[in-house]
């Protein structure tokens, strides 16, 4: 059975798909843009849009009483690989050893046309 996760604490979807999904023993948690889910502002410095996107992610795993810590695999889209090692100063911060599973590529666009983009699964 898989349940919807809903959070005004992360960004609303900007097309027709949810937040998140619980299917249990497994939730995944859609691509998160760095937009700020109070203001509608979309972060396009490369630190700043990492936050954002990591805090919408972890916003929408708290739905499920979850937390980065429960994320076993993570992917990554960026339109620009140059800022790689920027963003991962910022995503070391959110995640503890073992970390995640993780791809991330880089794309010629993206919603909004956001820099960075990211989406997790998760384990209960």
């Amino acid at each position: 059975m898989k349940q919807q996760i809903n959070t005004t604490n992360a960004p609303a979807a900007i097309g027709p798909y949810s937040q998140g999904i619980n299917t249990g023993n497994l939730v995944f948690v859609s691509g998160q843009l760095p937009l700020c889910p109070i203001t509608g502002k979309l972060e396009t410095e490369i630190t700043a849009a990492t936050k954002q996107i990591f805090e919408n992610m972890r916003a929408i795993l708290a739905e499920s009483n979850l937390d980065m810590n429960n994320v076993v695999k993570v992917t990554i889209f960026m339109t620009d690989l140059e800022m790689f090692a920027e963003m991962n100063k910022i995503y070391a911060t959110y995640f503890n050893e073992p970390f995640p599973s993780r791809s991330c590529v880089q794309v010629c666009r993206l919603p909004k046309n956001a820099i960075i983009e990211a989406e997790c699964i998760a384990t209960v």
